[in-house]
């Protein structure tokens, strides 16, 4: 689950970081009087609050202008006026793809100036797996943290951080040398890690970034941007930040699996949907499905405690996807039954039709039920027995269905 700017800021201020004062606008009257109370003589930023990165990169489909989505304003009597450019609109930038998504509302913040800018970052590295810090200077007009990671990773400091404890006094020395920041700014730097450090761990987070950090003349560290995303499967526990979630950016697909209690992914790359019980399940199908040279495309993961038509509602999800060209249904039957997915295949596949190859391989309570269940329907679909055999009868299906 991810959150707006303003909102990832509100809750780092909790734990101590220092943000420029800022208020959220749904208007640009709002605008311009969130202007004024942030800073009477400004200047100002006007930041589209969209849950992407390069906003400022960006541009808007519908304006003539192509100003991106972070805006710098210096005069009062503009406010509005770019305000009104910006809601309403569709900001399009690298990560949200052509079509871009609708700005909603709008984050004026007061200028803060610093002399140096730098990436902060906080992510679980599952393939270690530890829970990693990510530090980068950043030059002006520079490589984003992105491309800088994959073409210079030199210029990227990775420490593994203590789960519990957060980052040694070592790692805290290794980070301000690395940033080449004065003795008397270790204070700052070591409180902006121990903030992120807490903040990661009591709201179960996913990923802390802030991209950038500013340093003022006197040293103090500021959060010029924030991003958060949590752990979804945890937000039970936190529901004051399970309300911050916005519909807006949430496409359809994702809504209509998330209100049956399901998990639904796409990706970029990739022809073929996923259906699974399981992280565990979910990855070794997908890896599968990667040493042969495809990609999944969307994977949907189904729990227990669901009745059929909530089931059938799942894979219509899968189905209506237009990018699929191949379903795999990969179940590992316990406490969800075999035989519950096997009507909701019936189901779903009667309401909107079968046009791609399915592929369905269950393995648990009920197998063989499940499968006559399938047989007997007539579908046109393949039964597999093991996950591997389920892959190799889906990539041959969806050659000879060209």
């Amino acid at each position: 689950m991810n959150i707006h700017e303003y909102q990832a800021k509100k809750i780092l201020t909790r734990y101590g970081i220092f943000i420029p004062r800022g208020k959220v606008a749904y208007t640009p009257n709002e605008a311009k009087r969130a202007a004024v109370h942030v800073s009477l003589r400004g200047p100002w930023m006007l930041k589209a609050q969209i849950q992407s990165g390069a906003r400022e990169k960006g541009y808007f489909l519908d304006s003539k202008s192509r100003k991106g989505g972070i805006r710098l304003i210096k005069r009062r009597r503009d406010i509005v006026r770019e305000a009104e450019q910006m809601l309403g609109g569709t900001l399009v930038t690298a990560q949200t793809g052509p079509k871009g998504k609708f700005v909603s509302r709008i984050y004026v913040e007061a200028f803060q100036k610093v002399r140096k800018k730098f990436y902060a970052g906080m992510v679980i590295n599952r393939v270690v797996p530890a829970l990693t810090l990510l530090i980068a200077n950043l030059e002006e007009g520079g490589k984003d943290i992105i491309t800088k990671a994959v073409e210079e990773p030199k210029k990227v400091l990775k420490l593994k951080l203590d789960f519990k404890k957060g980052a040694s006094l070592r790692q805290i020395e290794l980070v301000r040398r690395f940033l080449e920041l004065n003795e008397p700014s270790r204070k700052h730097i070591a409180k902006l890690i121990s903030a992120m450090h807490q903040a990661f761990i009591e709201n179960d987070a996913t990923m802390i970034e802030i991209n950038p950090a500013g340093v003022t003349r006197r040293g103090r560290i500021v959060a010029l941007d924030a991003k958060m995303s949590f752990d979804g499967n945890a937000m039970f526990r936190h529901p004051e930040i399970n309300r911050l979630q916005d519909d807006y950016e949430e496409g359809g697909r994702e809504l209509r699996a998330e209100k049956s209690g399901f998990q639904y992914r796409e990706f970029e790359d990739g022809n073929i949907g996923c259906i699974v019980n399981g992280d565990g399940i979910a990855m070794a199908a997908m890896d599968f499905i990667r040493t042969k040279g495809l990609n999944t495309c969307c994977f949907l993961n189904v729990k227990g405690g669901v009745d059929r038509d909530k089931i059938a509602a799942g894979i219509k999800i899968i189905m209506t996807n237009p990018k699929v060209e191949g379903i795999l249904i990969n179940i590992l039957g316990g406490f969800l039954r075999c035989n519950l997915i096997a009507e909701g295949i019936i189901a779903a596949a009667s309401e909107v039709g079968l046009n791609v190859p399915l592929v369905v391989r269950f393995e648990g309570t009920n197998k063989d039920a499940a499968r006559e269940i399938l047989i007997n329907s007539r579908l046109p679909l393949i039964i597999a027995d093991t996950m591997e055999e389920s892959v190799d009868k889906l990539i041959t299906a969806m050659e000879e269905s060209e």
